[in-house]
């Protein structure tokens, strides 16, 4: 295991698992794990996203508290550790600086960033997309209703970079933040869908009532 800030080695990777995490559940614990299992990852960084440029249309909760449940998460894996490298960082959290923003701090590893299908079926609206798929591998994670070979045969996308995006079927996707939420404000049950110190901690602030 790398630890934060250490020089790595060539040949160690690291995984990024971005995302608003508003709030994080099992569905991104069981990407982050799987991820890092089969692609033998020394370890999988959190960094949960600011202000995610695609998401300026609705409310998000204050980082300082997505922080918190991402922390509280994910604290019994020793593979599994946090970063509030966006949240420090002003401006929108665009992928390609926190990309890089990693890269520095661990200038021999290979880098992974983590997220769904979906997303990556949307890669060309990303910012600087062709720079970013340069400088780390994309993993892909399967949901209900992705075929894996969709994200494969993107359009538009130069095949020189199709090769930078690996594929993974992951159980249990279908959990999502946006039906915990609105779980929350109608009173009802979120048990297991996320961790229960993550549950304790929205029915202690709570979050997403109104």
């Amino acid at each position: 295991m790398i630890n934060i800030g250490s020089k790595a080695q060539n040949g160690d990777k690291v995984g990024i698992m971005g995302g608003t995490f508003d709030p994080i559940h099992f569905g991104h614990l069981v990407t982050a794990e799987a991820a890092r299992h089969q692609f033998q990852l020394q370890q999988v960084i959190f960094i949960p996203a600011a202000r995610p440029p695609h998401k300026t249309n609705r409310r998000i909760s204050p980082p300082e508290r997505r922080l918190a449940m991402t922390r509280l998460a994910v604290q019994s894996n020793p593979h599994f550790q946090v970063s509030d490298l966006e949240i420090a960082r002003p401006g929108p959290s665009y992928t390609i600086d926190t990309v890089a923003e990693v890269r520095r701090k661990y200038p021999g590893a290979d880098v992974y960033f983590i997220t769904g299908a979906d997303a990556v079926l949307e890669i060309l609206t990303w910012y600087r997309v062709e720079e970013l798929l340069t400088t780390c591998k994309f993993i892909a994670a399967t949901r209900p209703g992705y075929r894996l070979k969709d994200l494969t045969t993107v359009a538009g996308l130069p095949v020189k970079y199709r090769q930078n995006i690996c594929v993974i079927e992951v159980p249990a996707l279908a959990i999502s933040s946006t039906d915990i939420r609105l779980r929350v404000g109608e009173s009802r049950p979120i048990k297991y869908l996320l961790p229960e110190p993550v549950e304790d901690y929205i029915c202690r602030e709570k979050l997403y009532l109104t």
